[in-house]
C-alpha cells in the first residue's frame, strides 16, 4: 500500500522495500525518484518458463538453469585465487558450476537450496557452467519460477531478485500516476498501447511480441521528447532576435581566393557557400561541419572569417590545445598577411605583456581574426565586435566555455567543426538544432593511410621498419593505451614502451608524451616533434587530436584492439598530411571477436562515417562523441545503434507537431515534461 501524499517525483526511498540504506544503493544505479524506479528497466530476461535440462548441455551455450545445490565447495589457490564449486541437479542429471573470486559466495550457495542459474557452458573436465549468474530462489516469490523473469543491474548489497520485489511494488503503487505525454493523434496514427501497459511490459514481459511492442513505443517516447525539443530550439533561433548581422564577403574575400596556395574540392566549395549564405543573412548561423580527418575543414573556417573581417566584424578561432592554436595562428597570419588582416593569438600561456599588447587589438577592433583556447574567454577578453565564432573540435570543449565566449557579443554566427565521423542517429540526437554541413571529399594529394595488422611476435620487423623511416628523415608514432602497469590488464604502458625503444632503437630521438604530463611540458614535446626533433614520440591517445606534423609517416598502435574505432581512425589521421606513403600499423595479439570485429573495420574501410557507424553499435554514443552529452544521450529504452528508424519517424511527427503548434498550447502536458526532463540537458548540451 502507498503512503500518502507521494508522488512519482518523491524520493525513492518512500517505496516499500527500499528505505535509506538501500535508497544509496539506488543512487548508485541512477534512480534518485520512484518515477526513475518505474523506468528502470531490466537489462536481460531470463526464461524460465524453458529451462535447459542438465541432460541436454553443450559446450558453448547460453543457456537458464533451475537446478538443487547437493554439494558446494570453496577453496584458495597457492596464487590467491578463490574458487568455488557447486554440484547442481534438476533431479534427473547433474552439473557443475564454478566461480572465481567470490568468497562470499559460501553465504549464499548451500546444500539444499535451489539455485536459477544463467551462463556459458565450457567443457574443462567434462562439462561446466562457468562463473554463471546466481540466483537463490524463494518458492514465495512467483515471479521467480515459471515465468519469463526480468534480470536488472545490480549493485553492492542489492540483489537483482530483490531490485525485483522493489520494482513489482512500485508497479502495484504508483504505476497509475504515469501520464502519457505523447499527442493522443499520435497515439491513435500508430495505434500505440497505453504508456501504463507498455511500462509494465517490459518490467513483467507476457512474450516476445507484446514485449517488442512496449519496447519501441517507449523508444519512440524518448526520441520524440528529444527531437521536440531540438526542433523548438532551432525554431526560436530562427526568430527576429539581436544578431552580430549579415555578414558579406568583398575585396578581401576575393584576393585570399586567388592567392590560396591550392585549390578548393567540390566539397569544400560547397560548405563554404552554405556557411556564407548563413552569414549573410539576419539570422545567426548556427551550423556543424563534419569533414573525416584531412578533408580541409580549417579552409572553410579560414574562408568564413575572412568574410567576417570583410563584413566589418572580428572572427575568433577556439581550439582545444594550445599548440593547436598556435598552429593555427601561424598558417593565419602566413595566409592573410598580403591582405592586410591582422592576426592575435591568446593562450594561457602568452607573456604578459604580449598577452596585453593583444588583448589592446582585440578591444580596439585592430585584430581581426584571434586564434586561441579557453583564454579566449576570460574576463579581461573584450571584442569590438565579435561576429564569428569557430569552434574546433567543439566536443573536447566543455558548453559553459563555449557559451562564456558566445556571451560576448549578442547572437554572432557560431560554425563548430569536429573531425569525428558522427552517424546521422547520432547527428539528429545531438545536433538535431543544429544545421550541418558535410566535407565527404578528401583534397588532391592526399591519400590514404596504409593500414597494417601486426602481432608482438613481429616487433624486429616493426623495429626496422621505424629504422628505414628514420633514415629517410620522416618520424613515427608509438600509442599506448595505459600510463601506468595494470595488474588487472595485460596492456603496455607508454613508460615502460618508451625505455624499450630507446634501448632497440639507440640511435633515434625518442620522446613521451602523456595525459598526466603538465601542460607545459606537453606543449614544449609537441612543438618539438612539428620541428622535426624528436624521431619517435611515444604517447597515449592525447595525440589523438594533435599538432599537424606532415613529415610523420608511421602510427603504431599498440593493443589496438582496445581502443574504439573511432578513437583508431582518428589516431591513423595523424599520420599521411605530406608527401610521403604512410602506414598505420595495428599491433595486438589474440582478442575478443568485438575487437577483431574493430581491427578488420579497421583495415577494410577508411571511411569515417563507416566506421563511426559501426563503433556506435558496439559501444554507445557518449564513446563516439568523447563525451558524455549531459542527459540528452542518456536513454533509458531508446538505442541510437538500432533505432534509426524509429528517430526518423519520432524527428518527423515532432516537425509536423511544431508547425501546427510552435507553442505547444493544445500539448500542454508535452511542454511541461519537455521542461522537467529535457530543459536542463538541452540547454547543456547546446552551443548558445
Amino acid at each position: 500500500m502507498r503512503a500518502m501524499g507521494l508522488s512519482l517525483f518523491s524520493p525513492v526511498r518512500f517505496v516499500k522495500g527500499v528505505g535509506e540504506i538501500r535508497e544509496r544503493a539506488f543512487l548508485r544505479l541512477g534512480v534518485r525518484t520512484i518515477e526513475d524506479l518505474l523506468f528502470f528497466f531490466p537489462r536481460r530476461y531470463e526464461d524460465r518458463r524453458n529451462i535447459t535440462p542438465l541432460s541436454t548441455l553443450a559446450g558453448g551455450q547460453m543457456v537458464s538453469v533451475v537446478a538443487e545445490v547437493l554439494t558446494f565447495d570453496q577453496r584458495t589457490t597457492q596464487r590467491g585465487l578463490n574458487i568455488s564449486t557447486a554440484l547442481l541437479s534438476d533431479g534427473k542429471d547433474v552439473a557443475r558450476a564454478v566461480w572465481f573470486n567470490l568468497p562470499r559466495l559460501k553465504d549464499v550457495i548451500v546444500p539444499g537450496v535451489r539455485v536459477a542459474l544463467y551462463g556459458k557452458v565450457e567443457a574443462r573436465d567434462g562439462l561446466q557452467l562457468t562463473n554463471p549468474e546466481v540466483e537463490v530462489l524463494d518458492e514465495s516469490d512467483p515471479q521467480s519460477v515459471g515465468r519469463i523473469v526480468s534480470v536488472y543491474s545490480a549493485t553492492a548489497g542489492f540483489s537483482p531478485k530483490s531490485i525485483r520485489r522493489v520494482v513489482s511494488s512500485a508497479l502495484d503503487d504508483y504505476l497509475s500516476e504515469v501520464q502519457d505525454f505523447i499527442p493522443s493523434s499520435i497515439r491513435q496514427k500508430y495505434k500505440f498501447s497505453d504508456i501504463r501497459q507498455a511500462v509494465a511490459e517490459l518490467h513483467r514481459p507476457q512474450g516476445r511480441e507484446s514485449w517488442l511492442r512496449a519496447r519501441n513505443r517507449l523508444a519512440f517516447d524518448e526520441l520524440f521528447l528529444l527531437q521536440t525539443g531540438l526542433l523548438l530550439r532551432k525554431k526560436r533561433r530562427a526568430m527576429p532576435q539581436a544578431c552580430a548581422g549579415p555578414l558579406k564577403p568583398g575585396e578581401k574575400y576575393a584576393t585570399f581566393l586567388k592567392t590560396l596556395p591550392f585549390c578548393l574540392t567540390m566539397a569544400q566549395n560547397r560548405v563554404i557557400h552554405e556557411v556564407l549564405t548563413d552569414m549573410g543573412s539576419e539570422l545567426p548561423m548556427n551550423r556543424l561541419l563534419q569533414g573525416d580527418v584531412g578533408s580541409g575543414k580549417t579552409a572553410v573556417a579560414l574562408a568564413a572569417m575572412v568574410a567576417a573581417v570583410d563584413g566589418g566584424a572580428q572572427a575568433a578561432f577556439m581550439a582545444p590545445t594550445e599548440i593547436l592554436a598556435q598552429q593555427h595562428f601561424f598558417r593565419l597570419r602566413d595566409l592573410l598577411k598580403e591582405l592586410g588582416v591582422q592576426v592575435e593569438l591568446l593562450t594561457g600561456s602568452l607573456p604578459r605583456k604580449e598577452r596585453k599588447r593583444a588583448l589592446a587589438a582585440i578591444a580596439s577592433g585592430e585584430a581581426g581574426i584571434v586564434a586561441g583556447t579557453h583564454a579566449l574567454f576570460g574576463e579581461d577578453v573584450t571584442f569590438k565586435r565579435l561576429g564569428l565564432v569557430v569552434v574546433d573540435e567543439q566536443h573536447r570543449f566543455g558548453v559553459l566555455q563555449k557559451n562564456a565566449l558566445l556571451a560576448k557579443t549578442d547572437s554572432p554566427h557560431v560554425l563548430v567543426m569536429t573531425a569525428t565521423p558522427i552517424p546521422r542517429t547520432l547527428t539528429l540526437s545531438i545536433y538535431g538544432d543544429l544545421d550541418v554541413s558535410l566535407l565527404d571529399e578528401l583534397p588532391a594529394g592526399r591519400h590514404p593511410v596504409k593500414t597494417h595488422r601486426a602481432s608482438p611476435r613481429q616487433m624486429d620487423q616493426l623495429l626496422d621498419f621505424i629504422r628505414g623511416e628514420a633514415r629517410k628523415s620522416r618520424q613515427a608514432y608509438w600509442v599506448c593505451p595505459l600510463i601506468e602497469e595494470s595488474e588487472k590488464l595485460d596492456l603496455s604502458a607508454a613508460f615502460s614502451r618508451r625505455e624499450g625503444l630507446e634501448k632497440a632503437l639507440p640511435e633515434l630521438r625518442v620522446a613521451l608524451i602523456s595525459g598526466q604530463m603538465p601542460a607545459g611540458e606537453k606543449e614544449l614535446v609537441m612543438a618539438a616533434f612539428a620541428k622535426g626533433e624528436i624521431d619517435l614520440l611515444v604517447a597515449t591517445s592525447v595525440i589523438e587530436v594533435g599538432v599537424d606534423a606532415p613529415n610523420a609517416t608511421l602510427m603504431v598502435i599498440e593493443d589496438a584492439n582496445h581502443f574504439g574505432m573511432a578513437q583508431l581512425h582518428q589516431l591513423r589521421g595523424r599520420v599521411g598530411r605530406g608527401e610521403g606513403e604512410s602506414h598505420c600499423v595495428l599491433l595486438s595479439g589474440k582478442t575478443t571477436p568485438e575487437g577483431e570485429a574493430r581491427l578488420s573495420a579497421m583495415l577494410s574501410t577508411f571511411d569515417g562515417f563507416a566506421i563511426a557507424e559501426l563503433d556506435l553499435r558496439q559501444r554507445g554514443p557518449g564513446e563516439i562523441c568523447g563525451v558524455r552529452q549531459h542527459g540528452v544521450t542518456d536513454f533509458r529504452v531508446a538505442n541510437l545503434a538500432r533505432d534509426r528508424r524509429i528517430l526518423e519517424l519520432a524527428r518527423r511527427e515532432a516537425a509536423r507537431l511544431i508547425e501546427e503548434d510552435p507553442e505547444l498550447k493544445n500539448e500542454p502536458l508535452l511542454a511541461q515534461t519537455l521542461a522537467s526532463r529535457l530543459g536542463t540537458a538541452l540547454e547543456l548540451a547546446g552551443t548558445a
